[in-house]
């Protein structure tokens, strides 16, 4: 019979002297700590409530954000706020004291540009200290939906400017047939005409601005469509040129004008619509690349496009300011034969491992 190890779960167990016991000496929590530390804080926006209750250490509320950055729980600070309960690494960071989530966000929201500065300076420290290697290092590249902070039901398509457009010029026209009349119908209590008007034509005018803008960009959406056609049909006269058949149906030219789907949104116009798990929303869509040994981010941007499928020279590049990547691993989103095939010939030594199907979450292997 075998001797197994008594499990006690009732009888009260006290912690060590130092919860630096319970966790291992090389372990990431220790170098954001000393990271951390010398970061000036004092720039730091905090609570003045005018009230004698102490409050938490800008300080220390950076190292958990930062740490819990590093860990990949961005999901939400109530999650933050659990894992001071749960994770032995972080109640060494907080000391054993547990902030709430309301005192997490709040900071996030106030101090971005601390986030931001501490990111840059953390990485340099550690390449400085060796626990982030800058060459022949192993990024991991993906991104996520942001939500905006818009509402889809605020944006406005291109036809759909057009016909609100024509919709407010009859509606004007009505107001100053009314006007004309000195014996008109009087409007509703606390309306007039002038009122009416004015509120109609500041109306007009940010609909032709919307459609200016959706112009624009159809502009330089039609201009990457037309030297992809352009490609494509360069590719096929070369292939008829040596006695061979292209294959597919032959590629249609670009639109000239804007689509009627085309949109924006009057609250967050930089904000685009994209497809997500909830279905379409005002996102912007986030791009990190992360090291895989030290879990660190080595490179973050914010890109306008629905999907990934033109986002890895970007990404690429802003990795590269911090670190030298010898391998790239991205999600099949992120797999276009092109894009890598360009990114390999370029720097040499670089080899991008692209996923080539989708696997379910939570596969085992």
């Amino acid at each position: 019979m075998g001797r197994f190890v008594t499990i006690d779960r009732d009888t009260p167990m006290l912690l060590p002297p130092d919860l630096r016991d319970w966790v291992p000496p090389g372990h990431l929590v220790h170098f954001i700590i000393d990271a951390i530390e010398s970061i000036d804080t004092t720039s730091a926006h905090i609570n003045h409530r005018g009230t004698g209750n102490e409050q938490y250490p800008p300080a220390m509320l950076l190292a958990l954000l930062v740490y819990s950055y590093c860990t990949g729980t961005f999901s939400s600070s109530r999650q933050i706020e659990a894992s001071t309960h749960s994770d032995v690494a972080v109640r060494f960071l907080c000391a054993n004291i547990h902030p709430d989530h309301d005192t997490l966000c709040t900071f996030r929201r106030k101090n971005s540009a601390l986030l931001q500065q501490a990111f840059a300076q953390i990485l340099e420290m550690a390449a400085r200290c060796k626990f982030l290697k800058v060459g022949q290092v192993t990024v991991a590249i993906d991104g996520t939906k942001v939500l905006a902070n818009a509402s889809k039901h605020s944006a406005v398509s291109y036809a759909g400017a057009e016909r609100k457009l024509q919709s407010l010029q009859c509606e004007i026209e009505e107001l100053l047939a009314k006007a004309e009349q000195a014996d008109s119908t009087p409007l509703q209590e606390g309306l007039t005409i002038p009122e009416e008007l004015q509120r109609r034509h500041e109306r007009m005018a940010a609909l032709r601005q919307a459609r200016a803008e959706m112009e624009l960009r159809a502009q330089a959406r039609i201009g990457a469509e037309t030297a992809e056609y352009q490609s494509k049909v360069a590719k096929r006269e070369a292939l008829r040129e040596n006695g061979k058949k292209p294959r597919g149906r032959e590629p249609k030219p670009p639109a000239t004008t804007p689509k009627s789907t085309d949109q924006v949104n009057f609250t967050d116009p930089e904000s685009r619509i994209m497809p997500t798990k909830d279905g379409f929303q005002q996102c912007y869509n986030a791009q990190a690349g992360v090291d895989t040994d030290s879990r660190l981010i080595v490179g973050v941007r914010v890109s306008q496009s629905p999907n990934d499928k033109q986002e890895l020279p970007a990404d690429l590049q802003v990795v590269q300011k911090h670190v030298r990547p010898a391998t790239v691993l991205v999600d099949n989103g992120f797999a276009s034969q092109e894009d890598i095939e360009k990114l390999e010939a370029q720097t040499p030594g670089l080899q991008i491992l692209a996923a080539m199907g989708r696997e379910a979450h939570g596969r085992t292997i």
